[in-house]
C-alpha cells in the first residue's frame, strides 16, 4: 500500500509499506513503520493517515514514492503523483489508487525491535466501482477485471487477477 501523511509545510509524503493490512473485522487499519521516518512523524503530529492500494499499473509511481530524501530533506521523485484531498482527514489522497482508506491515528504499538505498529481508525473509505463487492457478480470476475498488485518480500511484485474460493470447513465461524 501506499500510505500518506503530510509534511510541516502543508506537502504530502507518500511511502510504500508491505507490512501493512486490516488489524480487526471493525474499521482499523495497521501498518509497521521505523520511528525516523517522515511517515511516522508526521502520523504522530496530526493524528491522521491515508491509504492507498495501487494497481498494477502504478508500480513505478510506488517505487517513486521508496526514493530517499534529498539532502535538503525534499523528495522530489513525489512530484510524479497527483493528489487529491482527503474528505473525511485532513490528508492526501494519491490519484490512481483503487482503494482509499482514509484513518485517525488510534494508538502505536511499540517494542517490534526498531519499528512501531501505528493503528489507525478508517473513518473514510473511497473505492473504484470496479472493486466494490455486487451480488450479481463473481468476486473472481471482478478480480480479473481490476487486479490487485501484491509485493512478495523480499524485492519482488505479482499481479494477482484468479482466486479460488476457500474450502472452510462447514462449521467454520469466525
Amino acid at each position: 500500500v501506499l500510505v500518506a501523511t503530510t509534511e510541516p509545510d502543508g506537502t504530502p509524503d507518500v511511502a510504500p509499506k508491505h507490512l501493512a493490512m486490516p488489524v480487526s473485522w471493525e474499521n482499523w487499519f495497521g501498518f509497521v513503520c521505523h520511528p525516523d521516518h517522515g511517515t511516522y512523524r508526521n502520523a504522530l503530529r496530526t493524528g491522521v493517515f491515508t491509504v492507498g492500494y495501487p494497481s498494477p499499473t502504478m508500480l513505478l509511481e510506488a517505487s517513486l514514492a521508496a526514493a530517499p530524501r534529498e539532502s535538503d530533506g525534499s523528495k522530489p521523485t513525489l512530484d510524479m503523483l497527483h493528489f487529491i484531498p482527503a474528505t473525511a482527514v485532513a490528508g492526501h489522497l494519491i490519484e490512481g489508487c483503487r482503494l482509499h482508506l482514509e484513518c485517525e491515528l488510534h494508538d502505536t504499538v511499540e517494542g517490534l525491535g526498531h519499528n512501531v505498529l501505528l493503528l489507525g481508525k478508517v473513518v473514510a473509505v473511497h473505492a473504484s466501482a470496479k472493486l466494490v463487492r455486487r451480488i450479481n457478480k463473481d468476486e473472481h470476475d471482478a478480480l480479473a477485471e481490476s487486479p490487485l498488485l501484491a509485493y512478495i518480500h523480499p524485492g519482488r511484485v505479482a499481479t494477482i487477477d484468479e482466486t479460488q474460493a476457500f474450502p472452510y470447513h462447514l462449521m467454520f465461524k469466525r
